[in-house]
């Protein structure tokens, strides 16, 4: 459970949040693309007793402010903690703060042989308990499959729309979207050069979006 595992000293900087647009028609990839790695179900394998006693036991430097050492916030917590296959992560990092109107709690993830970590990032009222999910980055998809991901997605669009570009990573997505990634394609081979998110179905080896990237000066 998540007491026993290993607390790292540090979590992370959260990725900007962004909800996949609606699917559109698109050109697909064969199905045949897809892998037993498109049968894994997320899930949340934590609950509240876990949740509360890695905030209580957090090694992050500032720790978890005692104001979010409750019973009512880590059940809130433990509900939208999602893991890529349903497992508990073998490693788990947790810090969080209060301002005078609000307060924020991360809780960063990893598995050995995925591709990165699993971020998750809360809005809390501490007036009133409330729990918000803010932003989820999610990378701990395992490694092994992101030449599959690319394959799919370079089978789905038209070749020109991915030439020149670089897969740098995917992110993949929690329920409602099981099994399906976002895909992001750079120039320069670094975030924040133009490029191409493209949004591919591991299970039908489908592309079901895309939309492209300009750089910010």
């Amino acid at each position: 459970m998540l007491a026993a595992l290993l607390l790292l000293a540090g979590c992370g900087t959260p990725a900007e949040s962004a909800s996949p647009a609606s699917p559109t028609s698109a050109p697909t990839a064969s199905p045949d693309d897809a892998s037993p790695s498109a049968a894994a179900e997320p899930g949340r394998p934590y609950d509240a007793a876990d949740v509360l006693t890695a905030m209580q036991e957090s090694r992050r430097p500032g720790g978890v402010a005692e104001e979010l050492q409750t019973e009512g916030v880590a059940a809130q917590v433990a509900q939208q903690l999602w893991t890529w296959d349903g497992t508990p992560w073998s490693e788990v990092a947790m810090g969080g703060s209060c301002g005078p109107d609000a307060c924020t709690l991360e809780v960063t993830g990893s598995t050995d042989g995925g591709a990165g970590a699993d971020t998750y990032t809360f809005a809390i009222a501490p007036a009133t308990g409330d729990v918000q999910l803010a932003a989820a980055d999610l990378h701990g998809y395992p490694a092994d499959i992101e030449a599959q991901l690319d394959t799919i997605a370079r089978k789905g669009v038209d070749a020109s729309e991915l030439e020149g570009l670089t897969l740098l990573g995917a992110r993949w997505l929690p329920p409602p979207d099981t099994g399906q990634y976002w895909l992001s394609y750079r120039s320069g081979g670094e975030e924040g050069s133009p490029g191409m998110d493209v949004l591919v179905d591991l299970a039908g080896g489908t592309v079901l979006d895309r939309k492209g990237v300009v750089s910010i000066s």
